[in-house]
């Protein structure tokens, strides 16, 4: 493919990413699949190609765009050798009009500006939620140690005891470490999450949002394979992508459960005041993930977040009848606006007053209310709120 034909593949997949931002459609790494399959004659150089413009274009526009060529054009500002691309040769853009609309540049939408800055976000740190995402992995120590594992790149060593850091695109998941269960994709940010749940062997622990179980295993390896580890969900697709990786980890304590939403205290009556700790990974609006999914910026409206918040005071509430004295829950929202991190845990504090807020002790981070905020711009992590509470005795 020529640059310009490049250029106006990348303009038609960002329409269709633009709809289905519009419609609840599918997310953009889809769309652009899809694309790659339908289009067989593109090679891999110009499948990366396109993806690259694609995701630049959408990191640089705020609002939603009202075109895919509206969006490459906005990346074209910056870029004289994209904007040349608009020369109307044959498979490539048609030639630039001199009033074409251009798309708004912007890291987020306006409302989102307001409420990121509302919870202490300045302009620099909301534009690093754009950034582009590094990759990280933990080292399973049910099989092997950070210390002494070879792998066939070097990684740099990160603040977690397992953590290593490889640039962004590394293929890890061919790696036989990878296949043998040595390591696990998982954010640093995610890892030091997992630490502040500080699972000792033996215990009784919940996970309660586990989803495809990412901190179920880290959660596990600290646990050395000793006690009981629930991993729960309302999810069944999500849930069932957990046994095959942690039989790949070695995790064999973990104890997969679906749940019913709404009805989630049924499926749990057994332990019910037995829980040393229950972690709660929260749905969120995963606005500290955006690093690598941009265009979810898009989807996210100010009623869709006060539901994030209704579901996430819920879920600490059924939490917290899962603890039993002495025990602690440990709360995580991968997003860094207040309404969903340092705010729903005051609110969880005020409605329950015999809990109290136990300090974290992370080697990353700023406090945040009465937890520890993480964000790509400080810490070079995705962006969480994490939060530790204990039930005396």
């Amino acid at each position: 493919m020529t640059p310009a034909a490049r250029v106006q593949a990348a303009i038609e997949v960002l329409d269709r990413v633009i709809e289905a931002a519009r419609s609840e459609g599918a997310p953009a790494d889809r769309i652009i699949a899809d694309w790659a399959r339908s289009n067989r004659y593109a090679g891999s150089k110009d499948r990366r190609a396109v993806r690259a413009l694609v995701y630049g274009a959408v990191r640089v526009c705020g609002e939603v765009p009202a075109s895919g060529r509206a969006a490459m054009l906005r990346l074209a500002e910056s870029d004289a050798a994209l904007r040349d691309c608009f020369d109307g040769s044959q498979y490539g853009p048609a030639l630039l009009a001199g009033d074409e609309p251009v798309a708004a540049a912007g890291a987020v939408p306006a409302w989102l500006v307001e409420a990121l800055a509302a919870s202490g976000l300045e302009a620099a740190e909301q534009a690093s939620l754009m950034d582009r995402a590094p990759l990280d992995v933990r080292v399973n120590t049910l099989k092997a140690d950070r210390a002494t594992i070879a792998l066939p790149e070097p990684g740099e060593a990160l603040e977690a005891p397992q953590a290593l850091r490889f640039p962004s695109g590394t293929a890890v998941e061919q790696w036989s470490a990878y296949n043998d269960g040595l390591i696990e994709v998982q954010d640093h940010g995610s890892q030091l999450a997992c630490l502040a749940a500080a699972v000792q062997p033996g215990e009784t622990v919940i996970d309660l949002c586990a989803g495809a179980g990412g901190k179920t295993l880290a959660l596990a390896a600290a646990m050395e394979n000793r006690g009981t580890l629930l991993a729960c969900d309302t999810d069944k697709r999500r849930l069932g992508n957990l046994p095959p990786r942690a039989a790949r980890a070695g995790a064999g304590i973990v104890e997969p459960l679906l749940l019913d939403p709404g009805r989630e205290l049924d499926a749990l009556a057994a332990y019910q005041g037995k829980a040393d700790c229950v972690l709660i990974d929260a749905p969120c609006s995963g606005t500290g993930t955006w690093r690598r999914k941009p265009e979810a910026k898009w989807r996210l409206t100010p009623e869709r977040l006060e539901r994030y918040a209704r579901v996430q005071d819920s879920l600490l509430d059924i939490a917290a009848q899962l603890v039993q004295p002495g025990g602690r829950l440990v709360f995580v929202t991968c997003s860094p606006l207040d309404a969903e991190g340092s705010d729903r845990f005051a609110a969880f504090l005020a409605r329950h007053p015999q809990w109290y807020a136990d300090p974290l002790q992370l080697p990353l981070g700023r406090a945040r209310g009465e937890g520890v905020r993480l964000s790509p711009f400080h810490d070079g992590t995705d962006g969480f709120f994490i939060a530790r509470a204990v039930l005396p005795c």
